[in-house]
């Protein structure tokens, strides 16, 4: 911000109540036009102004269209900022009307227009008021239309510094807008903030001279303004999000990816430790036309690339996964130390599920960041932990090179679920999710809360063998399936590959569109034509699906094992309930604690919300 910027933009947050909303220099509409400041309000209406640091002797000439400036570089011709603000303005009015949500209803006095005011206006915060009278600007900047210097003081009373924003209003009249009516408003204005479909992060973000017609949905959903305001203020140096399950935290992760590609001459780097959500999110880069800036792996996938590449030799076949995986990271450790793996080689590294790292994993790729740029983004929940010795992180961040103090932002409401979805899961979970004390990163465990979006009660319902629960739920999709539903929407989340692969084929052999994500399948999980999502519990991290089934939950060894073991499971059941939007089923063809426990909590969540 230029100095008179920050001047106004105190005044805005001083000035102007909480139900205000202010955007400054952020891309607007299909165009990316930057106007200087949005302002949006309820019951005003929508406000766009440009801010201008000028002082009377650097005004030369000045007419409707443009303005000549005595500068140090010479005479400088700019355009008229009040017709700067009004085609910024009019941009806006013609993109919002061409939502019917947003548009009076038929028999209305003003059927067919806008359901807000629109304005726009000039702030000059080197030219008093005076001033602007006795050089007679208001001939060409009317005088309703401008706020001067000694109209934003400190000291102004805000009343009065609100009356000259809405005396740019050529035609006010009373409005209300609703909170789905500005949602729609954001909608329109900022399309990187749009969630147009399951799993699709971000729309692609490349402006048009002429933007193709967008199909606007009857049922929007856009960032919250939470979300938005940290997806849009995360500058340099390392920042931690703390974000419960559905809060949002992967499509922040994704804005910020699209962000940095558009403005970092060095690559990008995004890792996880779960391959499909790495395979989704790759897929996603590619979408955006940035996957030759921004590099997304699974971590171990991350280090065998580097070896290879820097041609330091792979560690030998070992008999266990596990013990391969630790000597390949083991080597990586020590190329880089010895220096035949160069540090410093991305722009900014993104870690999503980072829970799952283990300390001296964030140790190396902290190096991999370039010090000019010092970018680097954590995002993590302890509940969600599947991985290593479980529960609560015993490590701070500042001892793995992760310099986030006071810069770690938590993140509790969940937006995925529904409210019976979540109920049922935090119950289940609830003594993973019980608040704890502040780990050595003053960050406390959390539960989440819910948006308050409402939908069907989880089911549990029993068949009499895996196969019956496999037949049951191949009923339950083709009969969605034949109602106009998308394979996509459905998945079936399996708590081991065997039964994954059982289930996937009695789906195939029912006719249904199946992908089942076996190790060579999972880049392939969101490509092609629409299929049922057939997956491991522990692969469905971070991905969403409208309904969700989870069979055979009786096989699950017994809660009443050693604490570590159970609640391992707990997690694991509490990611696979979270991944779903809308509609959970849990099935079982025998009995036993988990599913004991599971009808248990279902009943009880019901009739507390009945209630």
């Amino acid at each position: 911000m230029t100095a008179g910027e920050r001047r106004f933009a105190a005044r805005l947050e001083d000035k102007l109540d909480d139900d205000y909303v202010c955007w400054y220099d952020v891309p607007v509409g299909p165009s990316y036009r930057h106007p200087d400041f949005v302002v949006l309000h309820p019951n005003r209406g929508i406000l766009v102004l440009e801010v201008k640091d000028w002082k009377p002797e650097t005004l030369a000439e000045i007419d409707r269209d443009r303005v000549v400036l005595n500068t140090g570089r010479g005479r400088v011709v700019e355009a008229n900022p009040l017709r700067q603000a009004r085609d910024y303005a009019m941009e806006i009015q013609r993109l919002l009307q061409s939502d019917p949500a947003l548009l009076h209803p038929p028999g209305h006095r003003r059927e067919g227009k806008l359901v807000m005011p629109w304005g726009f206006g000039v702030v000059l915060t080197g030219v008093t008021r005076n001033q602007f009278e006795q050089m007679e600007l208001d001939a060409f900047i009317g005088a309703a239309s401008v706020i001067c210097r000694d109209e934003m003081t400190e000291g102004v009373d805000g009343e009065a510094f609100q009356k000259r924003l809405w005396d740019m209003f050529m035609m006010p009249f009373p409005c209300q807008l609703t909170l789905p009516q500005i949602d729609r408003v954001r909608w329109h204005l900022f399309p990187q903030l749009r969630i147009q479909q399951q799993g699709q992060l971000l729309p692609p973000m490349t402006p048009e001279p002429q933007p193709a017609p967008v199909e606007i949905p009857d049922i929007i959903r856009v960032m919250d303004l939470q979300q938005e305001q940290l997806a849009r203020s995360l500058g340099e140096g390392h920042r931690v999000i703390h974000g419960v399950a559905g809060s949002g935290k992967t499509m922040i992760l994704g804005y910020r990816c699209v962000e940095l590609a558009r403005t970092l001459h060095m690559p990008v780097l995004v890792l996880c430790f779960n391959k499909t959500l790495a395979s989704r999110l790759e897929h996603l880069m590619v979408s955006h036309g940035v996957h030759d800036r921004v590099a997304v792996r699974h971590f171990h996938g991350w280090c065998a690339e580097q070896l290879k590449t820097y041609g330091v030799p792979l560690p030998p076949p070992q008999e266990s996964a596990e013990r391969y995986v630790a000597l390949l990271v083991e080597a990586v450790v020590a190329a880089v130390e010895a220096r035949a793996i160069p540090r410093a080689q991305y722009g900014a590294v993104l870690i999503d599920e980072g829970h799952d790292f283990a300390p001296e994993w964030l140790q190396l790729v902290t190096q991999m960041v370039d010090p000019e740029t010092n970018s680097l983004l954590l995002l993590y929940d302890d509940a969600q932990t599947l991985y290593g010795n479980g529960g609560r992180r015993k490590f701070s961040f500042a001892s793995v090179g992760i310099q986030a103090r006071g810069r770690t932002t938590i993140l509790r409401l969940n937006y995925r679920n529904t409210l019976e979805v979540l109920s049922v899961a935090k119950a289940f979970a609830e003594e993973v999710l019980t608040p704890q004390e502040t780990d050595d990163d003053h960050v406390p465990v959390i539960p989440p809360e819910s948006a308050g979006r409402r939908g069907p009660m989880p089911e549990v319902w029993r068949a009499r063998s895996i196969w019956g629960e496999a037949d049951l739920i191949a009923q339950r999709i083709g009969e969605a399936l034949a109602n106009g539903a998308n394979p996509n929407d459905f998945a079936v989340l399996c708590h081991s590959n065997r039964l994954a692969n059982l289930v996937g084929n009695q789906l195939q052999k029912r006719g249904l569109p199946v992908l089942v994500a076996t190790d060579q399948r999972r880049r392939e999980l969101f490509n092609g034509q629409p299929a049922v999502k057939v997956m491991t519990m522990h692969s469905s991290k971070g991905l969403e699906f409208d309904s969700v089934f989870i069979p055979g939950i009786c096989e699950m060894a017994s809660l009443d094992t050693d604490a570590d073991r159970r609640q391992q499971q707990v997690r694991l059941l509490y990611v696979a309930m979270t991944r779903a939007l809308r509609q959970l089923e849990i099935s079982h063809h025998g009995d036993g604690p988990v599913v004991e426990q599971i009808r248990r909590v279902v009943d009880s969540v019901s009739q507390r919300l009945a209630a």
